[in-house]
């Protein structure tokens, strides 16, 4: 016998995007049904966990003891011939944070507004006046769809490239340090990072255009000292950009699942989190004036704050995608201190593609790369005319 309950909004996918989605809705008098998939919120966590403590003060996070690691002091990014410099962070306030526990303080958020959350329930399909699930049916007037990059994997696979992340135990691996490592042969289109969780325990990933990750991961680490991994995930990350529309007659996308997550590093715990937000609060219009507009609204707050910014950065790939070795040792080496200190002392994490312009020489010198990819330099650099 089919069971059918009801409620006001669906949300399918427990990540940070869906359950501020989902808490939004609750706060506002919206009845509320989060679905997740997996066994438990915040798992599997495959994200960086790099976000700033501005962007998780606007969500409405304040990190509990648990969440919240420590602060990023300085990120060390290494040329294909392993030359390097360090950026200082400690203007940014860039905090690591534990996802598996930032998804679980978010979901008691959630809960504490009267949302209902279910683990181990996944959605299925739309059906007439709501969804079916792998346990019942549910009629809503609001289909959310928050399940990541697999949602956009069903639409687009262009801006998909595979990632690996590894949690280790390391002696090398120093508490506030974030390593970038580019290099276009290993790594095409992208980089490998290590990420602290504290002093000897990090995140270390690898992502790229066409790549065995597996094998990619395993040879960044051969040539590391002794190390121990206790945690291995592989997932797709998506890079394109946001999709063109975020709602469809009552269903509507958000967080990964919307592309909202930043061009260049397909970080977006505060770009999806905020698109959680914003559709949380104009469904919750929607909810109680029945006008369709509200919804669409949702689109137009996301792409004011963040439509320009991502467009930059797209172009950032663009560029970066169209560079060999030898170019990107010459920018990364034409590094003055005056431009490191610049980007150290004034840039912001969650908006950095002034900093991509100053790292790639766009307003310098360095010849090859304008030569190369001259049309995009010119389009990245006329937002800012």
């Amino acid at each position: 016998m089919t069971i059918t309950v009801h409620a006001d909004v669906v949300v399918a996918g427990g990540s940070v995007a869906g359950l501020i989605c989902a808490r939004e809705i609750a706060r506002n008098e919206g009845s509320v049904i989060v679905l997740e998939e997996d066994y438990e919120i915040g798992t599997p966590e495959h994200c960086g966990g790099l976000v700033s403590l501005s962007g998780l003060e606007e969500l409405g996070v304040i990190p509990s003891r648990k969440t919240y690691e420590h602060l990023i002091e300085r990120a060390e990014i290494f040329s294909p011939n392993n030359t390097s410099f360090t950026l200082n962070s400690k203007n940014q306030k860039i905090a690591e944070v534990n996802r598996r526990e930032l998804d679980k303080q978010i979901a008691h958020q959630a809960q504490k507004n009267g949302a209902i959350i279910k683990v181990k329930t996944s959605f299925q399909k739309l059906i007439d006046g709501g969804v079916r699930t792998n346990e019942e049916e549910i009629k809503c007037k609001i289909f959310v769809d928050a399940r990541g990059v697999s949602s956009l994997g069903q639409k687009d696979r262009s801006g998909i490239i595979p990632s690996a992340q590894y949690e280790i135990y390391a002696d090398w691996i120093k508490k506030g340090k974030v390593e970038v490592h580019f290099d276009q042969d290993k790594y095409p289109g992208f980089f490998a990072w290590i990420i602290p969780i504290e002093e000897g325990k990090g995140k270390v990933g690898v992502a790229g255009r066409g790549i065995n990750v597996a094998s990619t991961i395993e040879n960044f680490l051969g040539k590391r000292e002794k190390h121990s991994t206790i945690r291995k995930i592989f997932a797709p990350i998506w890079i394109k950009g946001p999709i063109k529309k975020f709602t469809d007659g009552r269903t509507v996308t958000i967080g990964d699942a919307a592309g909202q997550t930043k061009p260049t590093t397909a970080g977006g715990i505060f770009s999806s989190g905020l698109g959680g937000l914003y559709a949380g609060q104009s469904i919750s219009e929607f909810l109680k004036t029945h006008d369709t507009s509200c919804l669409e609204n949702y689109q137009n707050v996301w792409m004011r704050r963040f439509g320009k910014e991502f467009e930059k950065q797209i172009i950032a790939r663009k560029i970066l995608e169209r560079l060999d070795n030898n170019t990107i040792n010459k920018l990364l080496e034409s590094m003055t201190p005056s431009i490191i200190k610049e980007i150290s002392e004034n840039e912001d994490f969650d908006f950095h593609s002034s900093s991509i312009v100053k790292l790639l020489g766009l307003r310098g010198s360095i010849k090859t790369a304008q030569t190369l990819v001259k049309g995009e330099i010119r389009k990245m650099l006329s937002f800012d005319a």
